[in-house]
């Protein structure tokens, strides 16, 4: 049963990441999806019969999507976009328990 899954995981990881691309259409989200099912295959191999290969698959493919992950969530625009309004989000007040938010509610 683990075999047959270990087989099918990297088709279905493949065909479930070319979906977000074509329906998402963002690159970045369908990589994601990819290296994430791509590492839940890795550890589903782990599972079936443990060998120093396998092993070493599943941490390539953990340490690669970490390297790559890290390198396009720092090349992201929208991340190094400024807030709405031109503020730095650390700089707007936030209402505290008891106090009025800008519609006049109170935060508890």
């Amino acid at each position: 049963m683990i075999a047959a899954m270990v087989a099918f995981v990297p088709v279905l990881a493949v065909v479930v990441a070319g979906v977000v691309l074509l329906t998402v259409r963002s690159w970045r989200a369908a990589l994601r999806v990819l290296l994430d099912l791509l590492t839940a295959a890795g550890l589903l191999r782990l599972a079936g019969d443990l060998a120093w290969t396998d092993l070493a698959a599943a941490a390539a493919i953990i340490v690669l999507r970490r390297m790559l992950w890290g390198a396009l969530a720092a090349d992201d625009p929208a991340r190094l976009s400024p807030a709405p309004g031109g503020q730095k989000d650390r700089h707007l007040p936030l209402p505290v328990g008891g106090d009025n938010g800008k519609n006049g509610r109170t935060v508890r």
